[in-house]
């Protein structure tokens, strides 16, 4: 099974859904606004894994629609507002919003795609039992994201940050939302209490190695990399899995290097190479990786309580997938 090609497919279904949903409006440069990131493409991971779960236990695609173009939309306006706070100037290959029209409207197209997810919400035909449980999991959503991001800012001021720390701010600014996405698709397959609370383990599972996969990614680079994202990485103190781990077991000569370098915006090119190599010598790089393969393992034993299907594979491939990826 291609699973390139099977994500692919899910994505196109559903970007014909959203292109429908985000109608032209007025006033015309804030829906033009709005709509320039959604419709600029990107993996639709969140959207496809809720289709996904939804057909592994047996229900009714079209019935996902609604809720996953409202969380694609909740993705897409906390990316509109992190642009402005990081000052990006690209995503996906195009100019950011505030970088294409202006700060302030970037700002109320982000507020308008927050307001158009839930109304993507009231499209769903569903028991109001089932309405509820979704319509308030996407609020906890955007709440829990929220918290994440805060923490992950308070985290860049701070020395040093703990490993449950650490997992605590992922689990709320990345993993919560995959969680969701999963639990919403067994809920609209009418599925048991026990199968939601599978699901909801493999979307967390995933969506912690998904965010660790990528720690490892930018430190297991290249010397040519290492020049350029790693240093920035090191000079800033970013604070990651690999970092945390780093700074609660260095010891010694290696625990004042760290101390000396890491957040110093000034430290040298030999500096941030020596902080680097640290970071591969006490295994701090290699700890990072197979943590996100033990939760890529959990999210596949979560899996058990589902029938045979070519969904379940998919959904297999894609724990797979979250740590073998290379971008």
């Amino acid at each position: 099974m291609d699973l390139r090609q099977e994500l692919l497919q899910r994505a196109e279904w559903f970007n014909k859904e959203m292109a429908k949903f985000l109608e032209d409006g007025e006033p015309k440069t804030l829906y033009d606004a709005a709509r320039h990131l959604p419709l600029a493409g990107g993996k639709r991971l969140r959207p496809s894994l809720a289709m996904i779960t939804c057909e592994a236990l047996g229900g009714d695609v079209k019935k996902i629609f609604p809720i996953a173009i409202a969380l694609e939309l909740v993705h897409n306006f906390t990316l509109v507002h992190d642009d402005i706070m990081d000052k990006s100037s690209l995503r996906r290959n195009l100019p950011t919003v505030h970088i294409k029209y202006d700060e302030p409207t970037a700002i109320i197209a982000g507020d308008l795609l927050f307001a158009k997810a839930f109304e993507s919400m009231y499209n769903m035909v569903e028991s109001p039992e089932n309405f509820k449980k979704l319509n308030y999991g996407l609020l906890e959503c955007v709440r829990e994201i929220c918290e994440g991001q805060q923490l992950d800012m308070e985290f860049e001021k701070r020395n040093t940050v703990t490993e449950q720390e650490y997992i605590e701010m992922i689990r709320k600014k990345t993993a919560f939302f995959f969680q969701f996405a999963a639990e919403s698709g067994a809920i609209l397959a009418n599925a048991s209490d026990d199968e939601i609370a599978a699901m909801n383990t493999y979307g967390l599972s995933i969506g912690l190695a998904f965010q660790i996969q990528d720690d490892y990614l930018d430190m297991s680079s290249d010397e040519e990399t290492l020049g350029k994202d790693i240093g920035n990485d090191i000079r800033n103190g970013k604070k990651t899995l690999i970092a945390a781990r780093s700074l609660s077991t260095a010891e010694g000569e290696d625990k004042e290097l760290l101390k000396q370098v890491f957040g110093n915006r000034n430290a040298t090119d030999l500096e941030i190479k020596k902080v680097y190599d640290l970071f591969w010598r006490i295994k701090s790089i290699d700890y990072a990786k197979q943590t996100a393969v033990d939760y890529s393992l959990k999210a596949k034993e979560s899996l058990s309580v589902l029938p045979e299907s070519s969904a379940k594979q998919i959904l297999i491939d894609l724990a797979d997938y979250t740590i073998k990826r290379e971008k």
